[in-house]
């Protein structure tokens, strides 16, 4: 070894041998990605479960319009057409609360392909209806296997979304709850009028199959749990749910309480609800868990959209009346004034649930909601029989941002603190509920109408008299005295258009003020913490 080589060796500084290597730090491992569905939700499985939910609820309001040609076609009566509405909503009404045990005893993916291919099966049979008869027993399919699309489809959504993002969730989802029975009559009378009554029920075939191949493509399984089934609970809940819907779909057309019939359903809805609930309360089997309700949220918001029923579903009642048999419109010019409400709830819908809802306490913007869709109908209690198309339309729109306003911040304060595993069945009693408050309220309504119609009917011919100042203008303008034949042929014409649009404008007045009732509602509920107001990602 040379010189210089000696003396490069002594200059380094040896490790001794004893001494291990250092170890090299590893990088921690990166945090598990969140599961894609989580995050974004397929837009298929989305716009399958959107779509499902418009064919049920579109349906309950789209054939009312067919209703009279129907009558014709079948030769049936004015009672004896209404138990093609009947049939269905007492058949979903009955089925709809019985969504999560179905659910878990198919599973949710098989129950909600099963409800498609039975309502779009149903639906074509109703098209095809040759009497009463055949179409009652259709109506009567279609309402069963409809009845859980709504709970599923908001269930799935929820299910779906993190809970930060529910707002936007239940927003889609309102556009098919809230929108579609706004837009029915319109469509039905459009589809009636260019083609044929039997169109408002082929039309629910294609929507049907779209969403039915969307569903089997996209839709993840679900495990099914081996059940033990309460038979005696589920026989009370039919039983009681059953009878309820008979009373308020029957009770106008058979003078209410005068009616034996009526009077035996509401006893027997009465006790078959007592005792549904005094058996069921504990009971960990019971056909619904009954520990939903101890949730302050979720029983609160139950009984404000039952509520909201009376001023959605009744305002939907009294406009066809109004605008076809008092002012004279076509089905099909009727139908559009449903248009402009349906439209400006659906961007409210989207912005509520995209923003609002993250900016606002949900229950502030219930709150909202309620003030706008009340200012809106008591306006219209001033309607006038010289009211033109958008004098009646306006104050539609003005309830319409209400609508918008109300229903996502109130489903996501119902549902806030609701376990993942109970969404199907909190959105059947939910769904029910809301379905209750639609029958309540067409019932009321009808009632009241006739009711107050009669008041100022007595009232206004009251002042009948050949001395009434008014009274000998008004026949001179058509040519005639008080002592003409004609006269009195007119004048009671002009009397019960008066009193008709006097009974309108009462309720009117009468939906509004129980559209602000429910506010105090809101000082039950809680804010839940899971709606988050953390931007949505």
């Amino acid at each position: 070894m040379s010189l210089e080589q000696r003396g490069r060796g002594k200059g380094r500084k040896r490790k001794p041998p004893s001494e291990p290597p250092r170890a090299v730090k590893a990088a921690p491992p990166p945090p598990p990605p969140r599961p894609p569905a989580l995050d974004r939700p397929p837009i298929p499985l989305v716009i399958a479960v959107v779509l499902t939910a418009i064919l049920e609820v579109l349906d309950i309001t789209i054939v009312n319009v067919a209703l009279p040609h129907m009558l014709g076609a079948f030769g049936a009566t004015s009672d004896q057409i209404t138990w093609v509405l009947t049939s269905y909503i007492v058949a979903a009404a009955v089925v709809m609360p019985l969504t999560g045990y179905l659910s878990t005893w198919l599973g949710r993916r098989r129950l909600l392909l099963l409800a498609i291919c039975g309502f779009v099966l149903s639906s074509a049979l109703c098209g095809m209806a040759w009497n009463l008869e055949s179409m009652v027993l259709f109506r009567l399919a279609q309402g069963i296997f409809g009845a859980p699309l709504v709970p599923l489809s908001q269930a799935i959504l929820l299910d779906a979304f993190p809970r930060e993002r529910h707002g936007q969730a239940l927003a889609i989802f309102g556009l098919g709850i809230m929108v579609a029975p706004v837009i029915g009559p319109a469509l039905g009378g459009w589809l009636t009028e260019t083609y044929s009554w039997r169109m408002v029920f082929y039309i629910n075939i294609p929507i049907g199959l779209f969403a039915l191949l969307l569903s089997i493509g996209y839709l993840p399984q679900r495990a099914i749990r081996d059940i033990k089934t309460d038979w005696v609970g589920m026989g009370l809940l039919v039983l009681a749910v059953g009878a309820l819907q008979f009373v308020l779909d029957q009770g106008q057309m058979r003078d209410w309480f005068n009616s034996h019939l009526i009077v035996v359903g509401t006893i027997v809805a009465v006790f078959a609800t007592a005792a549904f609930f005094l058996r069921g309360w504990n009971k960990p089997d019971n056909i619904i868990d009954l520990s939903l309700l101890k949730d302050r949220n979720f029983i609160t918001g139950t009984l404000a959209i039952t509520a909201y029923g009376i001023s959605l579903f009744g305002w939907m009642a009294l406009m066809p009346l109004l605008s076809q048999r008092l002012l004279g419109y076509p089905p099909a010019t009727a139908g559009t004034l449903f248009i402009p409400r349906a439209l400006v709830s659906a961007l409210t819908l989207a912005i509520t649930g995209g923003l609002l809802i993250r900016l606002f306490d949900a229950r502030y913007l219930v709150a909202a909601g309620l003030v706008m869709t009340a200012l809106g109908t008591i306006l219209m209690s001033h309607y006038s029989l010289y009211v033109d198309y958008w004098g009646i339309a306006l104050p539609g729109i003005l309830a319409g941002i209400g609508t918008g306003l109300f229903f996502v911040p109130l489903t996501a304060i119902t549902f806030g603190n609701i376990a993942k595993a109970q969404y199907d069945e909190a959105s059947g009693v939910y769904a029910l509920m809301r379905g209750i408050g639609g029958s309540a309220s067409i019932a009321v309504v009808s009632w009241l109408f006739v009711r107050q119609t009669q008041i100022h009917w007595n009232e206004l011919s009251a002042h009948i008299t050949p001395y009434n100042q008014a009274l000998v203008p008004y026949l001179a303008q058509h040519g005639l005295s008080p002592y003409s034949p004609q006269a009195a042929p007119l004048v009671t014409y002009e009397i019960a258009r008066q009193a008709q649009m006097l009974a309108f404008n009462d309720l009117f007045w009468f939906i509004g003020i129980v559209t602000l009732a429910i506010i105090p509602l809101l000082f039950l509920m809680t804010r839940p913490e899971k709606i988050s107001l953390v931007p949505a990602h």
